[in-house]
């Protein structure tokens, strides 16, 4: 919210907002972020000249997972994987949904059938909350801004594979943030690729052709929100 109330009053016509993912997770509240996010696009919506292109909402490794939960039932050995999912922060996201993780455990080791029950339930207390779903189906795996420009600009969630081409990332804009930091020169036919999400929590880092813009937010650290202008660089930046 302190986030938005700062952002709200630097919006001009044109801006696009690229939101980078992990809306769910470790904190009290996921499905208020979610209300949240919302909410805000509609007052956004209503200023003279933003349009509903102007807001680009990446898939984090937070709602990856989510995604993988409700199909959890097709998993091999998905009472592990449950186990994993509710240590690495999937366990304070059902609960901000009323759901219980301890049930999801129970219906895992029961068998396919309590457990396909038991993930039809999370999709049902989902569509009470009004736009989660729609959300949900709206996030995407990457953006950038148009290719022909002199200084394109890539955004992901957590990292990339600089050794593939951008359509075989695949699980690597999620799951490879430790190959962020070897990247030395421009990820082609990008100038700079930004990521928001450091698994390794080494804060703000800015070069030619990288920046991370986390500040550490659910880890102790700032929430952040950097403006960059058609050249790759930095011209306001946001914390709360």
């Amino acid at each position: 919210m302190d986030m938005h109330d700062a952002l709200y009053d630097r919006l001009r016509p044109g801006d696009r907002i690229v939101y980078h993912g992990n809306y769910l997770g470790y904190g009290r509240d996921s499905a208020g972020t979610i209300d949240e996010i919302l909410t805000f696009r509609r007052m956004a919506l209503a200023r003279p000249g933003t349009l509903p292109k102007d807001f680009i909402y990446l898939r984090g490794s937070q709602e990856e997972m989510w995604q993988k939960l409700l199909q959890l039932q097709f998993a091999p050995n998905p009472a592990q994987v449950l186990r994993w999912m509710l240590d690495n922060g999937l366990s304070a996201t059902l609960c901000s949904y009323g759901i219980s993780p301890h049930e999801g455990l129970a219906a895992a080791h029961e068998g396919v059938m309590s457990l396909t029950r038991w993930t039809n339930r999370i999709r049902e207390l989902v569509r009470r909350r009004p736009g989660h779903d729609i959300f949900n189906m709206q996030l995407r795996r990457a953006a950038h801004t148009d290719q022909t420009v002199a200084y394109p600009l890539l955004f992901v969630h957590a990292g990339i594979n600089p050794t593939v081409r951008l359509d075989d990332q695949g699980d690597s804009f999620w799951w490879a943030g430790a190959k962020f930091s070897s990247i030395l020169l421009p990820y082609e036919p990008f100038q700079k690729v930004i990521r928001g999400f450091d698994p390794a929590h080494g804060g703000l880092h800015i070069n030619c052709v990288t920046a991370t813009i986390d500040g550490g937010c659910g880890f102790g650290g700032n929430l952040v929100c950097a403006g960059f202008d058609a050249q790759g660089n930095i011209f306001d930046m946001i914390e709360a």
